[in-house]
């Protein structure tokens, strides 16, 4: 076994105790950066292992592990990840692109995501597309001049997705419509099944939709709930505002909504921020929630819970989701010619105080 693979000849046996670390060999403000052959000396072992230690091996006892590492922090040393990047070959940096990152849902998919990175020794670095394509276009450059060993798109399909799959592995969160890449999605048109169907149950007929920003996401949402409505007899009273995926979009869409002659007794949101805009605008108007109309929320996050909100919302397993693009990026990584999966996560409706009977007519 060579010595990268974890074997370490002559005095750094296991069997050796490791040489008293040297106090002469201090960094200080006058002096040059310390080396790796600086942290070996200190901690009196060889330099490739002090390359083991710094790469993570699991060939080196936690002894000599800890030596190196207090060596290390007391010299300042920090390992020079270009350097390393050249040898290996890889830079160990997955980059991850969503939509907006004022949404909380990306928050905890992320979460999700970097939790498995982590554990396979890879770090994550983050840009925002703002919904905007020249914004996307930018960061999904960066990333690639960055040598990034792959990509996570959440719900971000950039024009320039086909170059950027030739270059590294690429994994999509959230949108479907896409070919030759592993794709994560929610089963967009159950969730809003779910919410019509709770809806109906309660009496509501007149049920209104705020359509996301564009998007498959949006526009399966959308389908799950006219075919709802049409499964209830109800095409009748199908009703859809425009909107996008904000606070603010929720709120301008809802007023136009709950300000008309038609007004309904029930939004079906496309995410939890649409929906707490749409809280906003009932409340302005002086309308009661559930009273005198029902919000439903899609996502499930964070916000939802909080008891003053406290919406009913379409969960979809956000870290889980991330958790499951880390391991297709992962292995993707380690057989780039495998053929490209989609994996579809089931959403449940988790019901709280925002949903109850429909008003009379």
């Amino acid at each position: 076994m060579s010595v990268g693979e974890g074997t370490v000849p002559g005095p750094d046996r296991e069997d050796t105790p490791p040489a008293p670390v040297r106090p002469d060999i201090v960094a200080g403000p006058s002096t040059p950066k310390p080396t790796i052959r600086n942290v070996a000396d200190r901690a009196g072992v060889s330099k490739s292992l002090v390359s083991l230690v710094m790469r993570g091996s699991p060939h080196v006892s936690e002894r000599r592990r800890k030596a190196v590492l207090k060596a290390a922090r007391e010299l300042g040393y920090r390992p020079n990840a270009v350097a390393r990047s050249l040898v290996e070959g890889r830079t160990r940096l997955i980059g991850a692109l969503v939509a907006d990152l004022h949404n909380p849902f990306f928050a905890e998919f992320l979460d999700g995501l970097q939790e498995t990175l982590h554990g396979e020794n890879l770090r994550m670095l983050v840009g925002s597309g703002r919904w905007d394509p020249l914004f996307e276009a930018e960061a999904v450059e960066a990333f690639l001049e960055m040598r990034v060993d792959g990509l996570v798109l959440l719900s971000v399909v950039p024009d320039s997705l086909k170059e950027a799959a030739a270059s590294v592995p690429v994994v999509v969160v959230g949108e479907r419509d896409v070919e030759g890449v592993d794709i994560v999605v929610d089963d967009d048109e159950l969730g809003a099944s779910l919410a019509v169907d709770h809806l109906v149950e309660h009496g509501h007929r007149r049920i209104a939709h705020i359509e996301g920003a564009r998007s498959t996401t949006a526009r399966y949402r959308r389908a799950g709930y006219e075919a709802a409505m049409a499964r209830h007899g109800l095409s009748g009273e199908v009703i859809v505002e425009t909107g996008d995926f904000t606070e603010e979009g929720g709120y301008r869409a809802a007023r136009v909504l709950l300000s008309g002659e038609r007004r309904p007794t029930a939004i079906f949101a496309p995410n939890d921020l649409v929906a707490t805009g749409a809280l906003s605008a009932a409340d302005e108007l002086e309308l009661r929630v559930p009273e005198d109309v029902s919000i439903i929320g899609y996502d499930n996050t964070h916000l939802a819970a909080i008891r003053h909100i406290s919406l009913t919302s379409v969960d979809q397993p956000r870290r889980d989701m991330g958790r499951v693009a880390a391991e297709l990026l992962c292995a993707r990584i380690e057989d780039p010619g495998r053929e490209p999966r989609q994996t579809l996560v089931v959403p449940h409706l988790v019901v709280r105080a925002t949903t109850g009977p429909a008003r009379a007519l």
